[in-house]
């Protein structure tokens, strides 16, 4: 649970930093939003979709709750978040300046894609292990 509460946390402040990030650009550039910003925001709705899933749909319909239902959205939000952590990261590190607040901002979200990426690492392997050894 406290893992849960770490992946509802930190999303929400990727929510934060990639929508400002996101607006920044919209508003102060003549470019829009790269995608490298917009796919941390859609990791961060999608992580707090799963976990709201993952938590409830076990508490209220335990008929469509699924060992492997489950595996499956820890195994995508690990690999959206790594996934999103990367671009992020390759497009900063491409960047010819990169200073001021967004910057900033842009870089903590960065690390907070992969901070995600352990969190929900941390939930997945003990889900995949207890799936082979106990067979779901």
């Amino acid at each position: 649970l406290a893992v849960r509460g770490i992946q509802v946390l930190f999303s929400l402040t990727v929510m934060i930093l990639s929508a400002y990030v996101a607006n920044w650009y919209n508003t102060s550039t003549i470019i829009a939003s790269p995608p490298h910003v917009n796919a941390m925001l859609v990791s961060a709705i999608f992580s707090l979709l799963s976990v709201a899933l993952l938590e409830l749909l076990p508490k209220f319909v335990p008929f469509f709750s699924n060992p492997y239902l489950h595996l499956a959205i820890e195994s995508a939000n690990a690999l959206f978040w790594l996934g999103s952590g990367v671009a992020l990261a390759v497009f900063l590190g491409r960047l010819l300046s990169c200073r001021g607040g967004v910057c900033a901002a842009a870089q903590a979200d960065a690390v907070f894609a992969y901070v995600m990426f352990v969190a929900w690492l941390g939930t997945l392997v003990p889900l995949a292990m207890g799936i082979v050894k106990g067979g779901g």
